[in-house]
């Protein structure tokens, strides 16, 4: 498998194209970001550990029967994917409340929710990414009516996957992002990654932070916590 051309670079990866117009490579960094890039930094190990997870996940997902557009791990950090286009949607399910919903909504953080909050943000730094729903995404093209509810399905099934499956591992799925590509041949998948980046995971014992938190609120033991995530999905 040749790795070619760069085709992107974003706060946590590179998209590299292959000798396969079907197949990308991407390439997970260790490069933190927070609050839409205005704080920067760098975890240690995160690139190797985000890669890992994602694979482990998306492969028990694709048993669960959700597609995803991974293949297979090719490295430490370096893993290879379907090629995708990927819709222009942060794709949001909250399971209790934190971070941004507190914020707008005034909710206590660590409220448990009665049922998931489904949200749709507008993948775009320039305007921050903003919360949208179902008819601004179709007036501004992001996505079909069709696609919107294949999306929709896909989240929430996954959703319950992933809660059974961190509570079985001693972890709350607080919160989670993730975002659908559509392959070559036109069907839709779940893309980018499932990680302590991209969710918020909270010990059931504790309620400790072990997820970007640590980086966003400067807890300290931002490493340690990611190794932890890992050892628990590993076993």
């Amino acid at each position: 498998m040749e790795k070619l051309e760069q085709l992107y670079e974003g706060k946590a990866k590179k998209v590299f194209k292959t000798d396969n117009p079907n197949e990308f490579i991407i390439e997970y960094k260790d490069d933190a970001t927070a609050f839409n890039g205005e704080v920067k930094g760098s975890i240690g190990g995160k690139g190797v550990i985000n890669n890992k997870m994602t694979g482990v996940i998306f492969t028990m997902l694709e048993e669960k029967g959700i597609p995803t557009h991974f293949v297979k791990i090719l490295s430490e950090n370096e893993q290879l994917v379907k090629a995708v286009t990927i819709f222009p949607l942060e794709v949001i399910i909250r399971n209790t409340a934190a971070g941004s919903i507190c914020k707008r909504l005034g909710l206590e953080e660590g409220l448990k929710l009665d049922s998931p909050i489904f949200e749709f943000c507008y993948k775009n730094d320039d305007f921050g990414d903003p919360v949208i729903n179902d008819y601004h995404a179709i007036a501004m093209k992001l996505a079909t009516a069709e696609e919107i509810e294949v999306i929709r399905d896909m989240t929430f099934k996954i959703n319950e996957i992933l809660k059974a499956y961190f509570l079985e591992r001693g972890i709350n799925l607080v919160d989670f992002k993730i975002e659908f590509g559509k392959t070559n041949d036109g069907q839709i998948v779940l893309a980018d990654e499932i990680s302590p980046d991209t969710c918020r995971f909270w010990d059931v014992e504790t309620n400790e932070k072990l997820d970007k938190d640590r980086f966003r609120r400067n807890l300290g033991h931002i490493e340690e916590a990611y190794e932890e995530m890992l050892k628990r999905v590993q076993a």
